[in-house]
């Protein structure tokens, strides 16, 4: 789409956890793509809340938010292990309500998830896993740059059971 938006990218608070919680569940609905559904996230929003405070102060895990009008449109994540042996790798997850599909916002966020990485000073493995039907999502990841690793048969279902492709993608941060 051609027309811009103005967007804010920022980390998450613990006072975020409603919209955060409300988007995710939004999410879960409009797309098939993901693992999630339209139960969202499953926390409460103390849980939530709790959460974030948890991952505002980690060195490697990180949820960042996508405002449009100070409303939450869009998340990514990076969730990594606190076990020194596996700390270095981060899982990526991106997810945009569909209104806001085709603006772009996909590539700022991973954009942002990538600087942060850098800047982490621990994150050097950025990993993914997406549905191989998921073409916009895998034309976005080879764009900026993640190399697929492998292809997971049967590696996600539909809600009516069909087994799904899922490509493993990695980006190394040096």
């Amino acid at each position: 789409m051609s027309e811009a938006i103005d967007v804010i990218i920022r980390e998450a608070i613990p006072s975020d956890a409603a919209q955060i919680s409300q988007v995710m569940k939004q999410v879960g609905q409009e797309t098939p793509y993901l693992v999630m559904d339209e139960k969202g996230l499953e926390l409460t929003e103390e849980q939530l809340k709790e959460h974030l405070a948890r991952l505002y102060e980690s060195p490697n895990n990180i949820l960042l938010i996508a405002l449009i009008a100070d409303e939450v449109v869009g998340t990514a994540s990076v969730k990594a292990s606190f076990k020194k042996r596996v700390e270095h790798i981060g899982e990526i997850g991106i997810s945009v309500v569909e209104k806001y599909w085709g603006y772009g916002l996909g590539t700022k966020l991973l954009e942002e998830i990538i600087d942060w990485a850098n800047q982490s000073g621990v994150i050097k493995r950025l990993e993914l896993t997406v549905q191989e039907r998921n073409k916009r999502a895998i034309h976005l990841y080879r764009k900026i740059g993640f190399v697929s690793e492998a292809v997971m048969p049967r590696g996600a279902k539909t809600d009516d059971g069909e087994f799904l492709d899922v490509e493993l993608m990695r980006l190394l941060i040096d």
